[in-house]
Order: C-alpha cells, then structure tokens, then sequence
C-alpha cells in the first residue's frame, strides 16, 4: 500500500537509550528505565502506582487476579472491545457480562449498566475506545452504590481525560481503582509490545508489586525492607526487559510533540470531512470527554457502502480498516451469550471504518485519503 493502515513514529533516541541499558549490564527489568516510565505516569497522570508490563494484556490478568476474581463472578464490559478485555476475566473463571454501546459513541452504555447488575457482580470494566472517555462519574456512582470494582480499560487512553460535573478534570486511568494502558506499535506511545497497570486504590498496591513479580515479595526485598524473599502469592512474570523500557522512555519523554502531532492530523480529517458526505458521519465526542487523537473513524449508514469505500481507497493505495467483531458474537462466546440484543455494538463493528492515522503520515498523503473518500459526493 501506498499508504498504510499505521506506521510506528520513532523519536531518534530509542536505541540510543536502549545501548544505555545494555551498556547499565541491568537488562531484565525494573531498572533505570522502568522506574523513569512508572514514575513519569504516576506525577503526570495523578496515578497511585504504576507498573510496567509486557503487554495491556498482562496488565488486565493482573487486575484480574488482584481483585480475586473466581469462578462464578460476574464482570460487566461492553462487547465492543478487543478480546483482551474479556480473556483476562475468563481466565479466572468469571462469568462476562456484556453491555451494549451509546447510541452517539462506541463506549460502554453507561445508561444500561445498572439493569445488569446481580449479587454476583464483582466489577465493572469500561473500555475507552478511541481514547474518548466513558462517563466515569456514573460509573464510579454505581461502583460506590453496589460495592463494585472499577478497571479501566485505557488501553487507548493515553493523555485523555474526563472531566467531572463540578468541573474538575482527571486523566483517564486515575479513576477507577485500577487500569491498564497498552503500548502496542498502533498506539500513541509504543513500545512494539508493552503495557502498564496502573493503582488507585492503595490496598492494591503491596499485592500488585508480588503478582508483578512472580508471586514473591523481590521488590521489597531489594528496596531493603525484608531480608530475603520468597513465593507468597500467585503471581507471574508480568514485567517487561529494561530493553523494552529504554525503548518506551525515548517515547513518553516526548508525549507532548507526538500528541500535538496526532491532534493537528486529527483535526485535520476532522474539517475536512465532517458534514460533507451523506455515506458517513464523523465520530461524536461526548461533551464530557477529551480527544487524545488516538484513531479517526467514519461511521458509514450500512456495511456495503463501508465495504464499497473500503475496496475503493484500495485500489487507490490507500488501506483503511474496520474494527473489532462484538465480543458476544464471536465464536467462542456466541453459544454461551444469554443476554439481550446489543443493537448499538452489532451497528458499530458493521460500519465503522478506520483511517491511516500515524505521526509521519504526509499532509498530501491525507489529503489524497480525504479526496478519495469524497469523491462519490
């Protein structure tokens, strides 16, 4: 394609602070570099703790475990997310309980969540899609009214945030009493793989560094507070190499240059293309929420007319693609799925496309992706 789907923006230090790790003979991890990221999170995002991970993935297993999910408890998500989100749960044998999308936004219906709620409900998962924020308010209402877990899923979150009625504003992944973010090659931050569990909730904390590490207690035995260490819980090795880290660092050193950059791309899409078609509609922001420049999607009126765009930017080059099939009606899931129908989610995945969004993405090559997406109209 002459004008991919993603490409991975690099700042130019990566490898030069990944020399600086090998070069440090402290390769394995929770070195230098781990601490500089974790750190970095918990001053600019208001985070309790924060912890590296090999992957969001891992970060959701070990909030899985953290809040002792156990065969026959009920978590509630949308259906309308990566299979992550649900496998970490289903796991530890929980039972998954899906949730609808807004009418206006992918997100979880915040309105429908409540209705969904038994004496088996052990938590709440809200997935920021796109990086725009779910209503966190309401959500934190019913976690505090039925004594339920809050874990975000800001995978796609970085730098976003959600304001509060009274005004007050907090980053995505402060909120809840946990959440996990991910540094996959299509994200904002990247590190080819990599994740990040983040703590709130300070009864997590101690807990979450043995899990992280193994099921030992290896952290406070090298920050000297024991005198040797141990296996005392379950746990597994969830922490990335210092390579991985070094790596990362070089991109979170430089979040305000990639954002602004992503913002302008973001904008511009969005000038050029909102109200100007009758096949799609642009993405709605809830009024709530902020705009971290994650993705830009079209929401296109019926699936042929997607797929007709789709083969259309291709022949010109172009690769755009649509997203996630529902969780409910995947094939693992589909025969053991009880609930009610999830109009919103089933319209989203069938029209939603995505476009070429990447930090080096030229202003010609956008304007020949807006061009062909307007040129029927």
């Amino acid at each position: 394609m002459n004008i991919p789907f993603n490409k991975p923006f690099l700042t130019g230090r990566e490898t030069h602070y990944i020399k600086e790790a090998v070069n440090s003979q402290k390769i394995s991890g929770n070195g230098i570099f781990t601490k500089k990221c974790q750190h970095l999170f918990e001053h600019k995002y208001g985070i309790k703790k924060a912890l590296l991970s090999t992957s969001c993935t891992d970060a959701l297993e070990m909030a899985a475990i953290l809040i002792n999910i156990n065969e026959g408890d009920e978590v509630i998500m949308p259906s309308y997310t990566f299979v992550s989100t649900a496998n970490a749960f289903v796991l530890r044998g929980a039972k998954i309980v899906f949730c609808d999308s807004r009418r206006d936004h992918p997100g979880i219906d915040e309105t429908k969540i409540e209705s969904l709620i038994t004496l088996n409900t052990k938590a709440i998962v809200p997935v920021h899609y796109a990086g725009v924020a779910c209503d966190m308010d309401q959500i934190m209402k019913l976690s505090k009214k039925y004594n339920l877990f809050v874990i975000e899923d800001a995978a796609q979150a970085i730098d976003s945030y959600f304001t509060f009625p009274d005004g007050t504003t907090k980053a995505l992944g402060s909120i809840g009493h946990l959440a996990t973010f991910s540094f996959h090659e299509t994200k904002n931050i990247i590190s080819g793989e990599g994740g990040l569990l983040a703590i709130n909730d300070e009864q997590f904390i101690e807990r979450a560094e043995i899990i992280w590490e193994k099921g030992t207690n290896r952290c406070a035995f090298f920050r000297g507070e024991i005198n040797e260490y141990s296996w005392v819980d379950v746990g597994s090795s969830f922490l990335p190499s210092e390579i991985t880290a070094a790596f990362l660092w070089a991109q979170l050193e430089k979040i305000d240059t990639i954002q602004n950059k992503r913002k302008n791309i973001w904008n511009t899409y969005e000038t050029k293309l909102k109200g100007k078609s009758k096949e799609f509609r642009t993405a709605i922001i809830p009024s709530f929420a902020h705009n971290n420049s994650h993705m830009f999607y079209l929401l296109f009126e019926n699936h042929i007319t997607r797929q007709e765009v789709i083969l259309r930017l291709k022949k010109k080059g172009i690769l755009a693609i649509f997203h996630y099939i529902p969780l409910h009606s995947s094939p693992f899931f589909e025969k053991k799925y009880e609930g009610l129908p999830l109009p919103h989610c089933d319209l989203y995945s069938k029209n939603i496309l995505r476009l070429p969004f990447f930090n080096s993405l030229k202003k010609q090559d956008q304007q020949k992706v807006i061009n062909a997406l307007l040129e029927n109209n």
